[in-house]
């Protein structure tokens, strides 16, 4: 069959014609798992193209015993009718039938059925089970998780919401990898200008693949700077979060392959609640979104502000004598924290790296050689050790490690301006860290990312610092 006279995008109604467009497109002779199976159904030949391991064998095996039950064949409409299946749809289109293909679903084509094909959504992904994420883990509570296969993540939003207003939106993305992408929100709940913006940066932004999953994302549709570390989506991976934010007003947008989940439009003053102060009573929940505010505030200022100290002990009381230091060590005060600054890193790089029944281990000995060995022997103050060890365990008071890294650079930089310019270069570290924050851009038109201070909202702030009771939650009062 000579297949150089066709061109288009439709399939030609030449059966012969199509298996071999298909084939080739598909490369079917050069990939082993992509699978070209034929059966006469009817007298006529049945061709499904799918990819193995992507496929539900039991439900292909039934398909095919329906199919070769019959004693007749009319049209495809009248088959989609009557095939025992729930997702079956009729295209015309390569390009889709290609593309359904890669992406799972088996593409059916039947002689005598003119330009039209069959698409059977029989896929099934390895997938994980849906545990407890290991980065937001709450001590009661649910103990699902988002994993990397969308359909799953919807249907664990679905199975909490079960609202007529929730919908999902499908959008296709990513050039190569084709990632499905979805936008999850409450029709009249959430805002409609931060909708619209986010359903058009999906529309408008054309990347070349998405293999990093939301990662990738969420740096294709904020362009940011590289001076501003913090970070401009906040993201969950348990469901329960998800589905609280949605009834909130948010808007969730959910990538295959990964399971974080993105929540938009975004505030700093979002990373002080977490899922766990939902779980206990106000009054606790409360106390624990203000030990967090503290802790917070805390691992920016405490080092800097010993440092200041420091420099400044001439004129500190004698109440506050403790603050200096017996043994200062042998390096200089500002080259020790920055140094710990580093291993500390260096320890988390090593711990990830390392295999599980080896991590406590590391992270043990890791410590012995930076705190006691590093004493002993005269480079570090024990005093470093405190305050930096103090400054490490702060990182973990909130689940986001974009942001802890934000307020790790803060730091440093306090500190190389406090030992500049003194009292001074510590006041031009806090305004250079408020600049920071209020001019880092997030999604939507009027939502900031200094709201609800900045545009005020005292109804709104209040929220997020006291943990109210069920039912004063207001559908949209964060929109």
């Amino acid at each position: 069959m000579n297949k150089q006279g066709y061109k288009g995008d439709r399939l030609s109604g030449d059966h012969r014609l199509d298996l071999l467009l298909l084939r080739e497109r598909l490369r079917v002779e050069e990939s082993f798992d992509m699978i070209e199976r034929h059966l006469t159904v009817a007298g006529k030949d049945a061709c499904f193209f799918y990819i193995d391991g992507f496929v539900k064998d039991g439900e292909m095996l039934r398909i095919m015993q329906d199919l070769l039950g019959r004693e007749s064949l009319s049209d495809a409409e009248e088959l989609v009718r009557t095939i025992p299946y729930v997702e079956v749809e009729i295209t015309e289109e390569q390009s889709k039938l290609c593309r359904a293909v890669l992406s799972g679903q088996t593409a059916l084509l039947i002689e005598g059925f003119g330009k039209k094909a069959i698409l059977l959504d029989l896929r099934t992904y390895p997938a994980r089970q849906t545990s407890e994420p290991e980065s937001d883990r709450v001590m009661q509570g649910a103990r699902d998780g988002f994993v990397e296969t969308l359909v799953v993540n919807t249907a664990l939003i679905r199975r909490r919401i079960r609202d007529e207003r929730l919908t999902m939106e499908h959008f296709d993305l990513g050039g190569s990898s084709g990632t499905d992408v979805v936008v999850c929100y409450m029709k009249g709940v959430a805002n409609e200008e931060s909708l619209s913006d986010i359903r058009g940066r999906l529309k408008r932004v054309k990347p070349r693949s998405l293999t990093l999953g939301a990662q990738s994302l969420a740096e294709t549709l904020i362009r940011r700077g590289w001076f501003n570390p913090f970070p401009k989506i906040r993201t969950t991976e348990r469901p329960d979060t998800a589905a609280a934010q949605l009834l909130e007003g948010s808007i969730i947008v959910i990538c295959d392959t990964s399971p974080l989940a993105m929540i938009l439009p975004t505030s700093i003053f979002d990373y002080l609640e977490e899922t766990g102060d939902y779980y206990f009573p106000p009054l606790t929940g409360t106390y624990l979104r203000v030990v967090r505010l503290l802790i917070l505030i805390l691992s920016v200022v405490i080092t800097p502000l010993w440092y200041l100290a420091l420099e400044y002990q001439a004129y500190l009381p004698e109440s506050l004598a403790f603050l200096v230091p017996d043994d200062p060590g042998a390096l200089p005060i500002l080259f020790q924290l920055l140094l710990v600054e580093v291993a500390i890193d260096g320890l988390k790089i090593a711990s990830m790296n390392t295999p599980d029944i080896l991590s406590n281990s590391l992270s043990v000995v890791g410590a012995l050689i930076l705190g006691d060995f590093a004493v002993e022997v005269g480079w570090l103050s024990g005093d470093v050790i405190l305050y930096m060890a103090f400054v490490a365990i702060a990182n973990f008071a909130q689940q986001n490690p974009e942001l802890g890294y934000a307020f790790k650079f803060m730091r440093v930089l306090l500190l190389i301006l406090v030992a500049i310019f003194g009292i001074w270069g510590f006041a031009a570290g806090l305004v250079i860290f408020c600049i920071a924050v209020a001019m880092n851009t997030t999604l939507s038109g009027k939502h900031r990312y200094l709201y609800p201070l900045i545009p005020f909202n005292a109804h709104a702030l209040s929220k997020l610092i006291v943990r109210q009771r069920k039912k004063d939650f207001d559908d949209g009062d964060k929109s």
